[in-house]
């Protein structure tokens, strides 16, 4: 079903300040130290950055935590009489906010070849940017409707498809589950761009295009994004009401049909980590699920783009059991976290999410394995911590450079894997043009 493309309205609340807030790089070293810190984080209300519940800091494991100017004496008086150690990240977070928005009127969106990939951009702009797109590529992108945000606002994903007689397998793409990580929408519209500049020209686009259709997703917690733009900028959660409007928003990450609501998850409301009431209880996260099941027999390959944190994380979450194909998933991850530090120097960690990070239930990425989708990954981009989820502009270019290289190669992987003949073919038509030039040499 096709709708009308409309750019949703924004919210026009307060916005919200956090002048002189400060954000910390906490290491505990004893059982002693995790006590207090978790006493503290949950007493002052602080913002956990890393790890995102108390119960999951550990002695040994640097945590971050954004805390309030009102709130810094106590905590820093806490730490120094604990003997806990402790660096200023963010020194104030309004003013690295304020450094990472983009200058207004300094976007062209209603031309393609002008708009910036190299700023942030509000849902609005994303908006006309899909539809131009669409339309100044319309021999390969087409844009289609996914559903609608619980503050009934259109959800819409690109499908870039080279024309062929024969069915196609899928790469599904999804970009902004958690509102604040604004590199994670920045990155979907980079790797758009990529693909439409190269596509015609880069030998290995070529070949998954024979085979691969991908659909991209740049902004899936709508309503959330639109309101760290307006109101809270550090806001995570979508803007779903709960117990009589009292407190707003799930964590869409933790509202899929797999191992639902049994660990790094919170029944209460007002967490961050707010699982929902139930399995897709969400509109956006039921508007993904219904869409990926109904084509999961075609479904190769299932990214979904966050930050921060810099890791390619596999199944599993909610368990510590590898998955079937671990050693596949883990081998292509693993190519790609090569191909991503040789751009940039950038190192990423690959692994199982409940190994290499925290336990968490009712993630996207389980769910697609779980339902039979072979590769599923959660790409965490840069950084690891100097500025967390408040990227700055300058590194959004280097950013997406080096994570389209790891994602391209992932998609790589996936192609050879399944259409082992499209690969040859590249290789022995190239072998084929030398030979023709050689023997014109040769001629001449």
């Amino acid at each position: 079903m096709e709708k009308t493309l409309t750019a949703p309205a924004q919210s026009t609340a307060e916005e919200k300040r956090h002048a002189e807030d400060q954000v910390l790089r906490v290491l505990p070293q004893t059982s002693e130290h995790v006590k207090q810190l978790q006493q503290l984080c949950d007493t002052l209300l602080l913002d956990l950055w890393k790890p995102l519940l108390s119960e999951d800091i550990q002695a040994g494991e640097e945590l971050h935590v954004r805390v309030p100017a009102s709130s810094l004496q106590e905590l820093k008086g806490s730490l120094n009489q604990h003997l806990i150690s402790y660096e200023v990240l963010i020194r104030d977070v309004q003013e690295q906010l304020d450094s990472s928005m983009p200058r207004k009127g300094g976007s062209h969106w209603r031309v393609p070849e002008g708009y910036s990939y190299t700023v942030y951009h509000p849902i609005e702009e994303i908006y006309h940017w899909m539809y131009q797109i669409k339309e100044s590529n319309s021999e390969l992108v087409t844009q289609h409707y996914l559903g609608m945000t619980y503050e009934n606002r259109p959800m819409y994903y690109l499908k870039i498809s080279q024309p062929s007689n024969k069915a196609k397998k899928i790469i599904w793409m999804d970009c902004g589950i958690h509102a604040r990580e604004w590199i994670s929408p920045a990155f979907c519209q980079w790797f758009v761009k990529e693909i439409l500049q190269n596509y015609k020209t880069d030998p290995k686009i070529k070949s998954f295009l024979q085979n691969l259709d991908v659909y991209i997703l740049p902004v899936l917690n709508i309503d959330g994004y639109i309101y760290s733009w307006t109101t809270e900028r550090l806001w995570r959660k979508s803007r779903s009401a709960h117990v009589n409007g009292t407190c707003f928003g799930t964590d869409l990450n933790r509202n899929f049909n797999c191992s639902w609501g049994s660990i790094g998850v919170s029944h209460n409301c007002s967490s961050l980590t707010f699982c929902g009431t139930g399995p897709e209880s969400e509109p956006e996260t039921k508007a993904v699920a219904r869409f990926i099941e109904k084509r999961k027999s075609d479904v190769l390959c299932f990214l979904t783009i966050h930050s921060y944190g810099q890791y390619i994380l596999t199944p599993y979450g909610y368990k510590t059991d590898l998955a079937s194909n671990h050693q596949d998933l883990v081998e292509a991850a693993e190519k790609a976290a090569v191909a991503l530090k040789e751009k940039h120097g950038t190192n990423f960690t690959v692994g199982p999410t409940s190994l290499v990070l925290y336990k968490n239930s009712g993630s996207s990425r389980d769910w697609a394995h779980m339902i039979g989708i072979p590769f599923s990954y959660t790409f965490e981009l840069r950084d690891k911590g100097a500025y967390g989820f408040i990227l700055p502009p300058d590194q959004i270019q280097p950013t997406c450079e080096e994570t389209t290289i790891a994602v391209m190669t992932i998609i790589e992987y996936v192609n050879q894997k399944y259409f082992p003949n499209s690969a040859v073919a590249v290789t022995s038509g190239s072998l084929w043009l030398w030979l023709i030039v050689l023997f014109t040499q040769i001629l001449s």
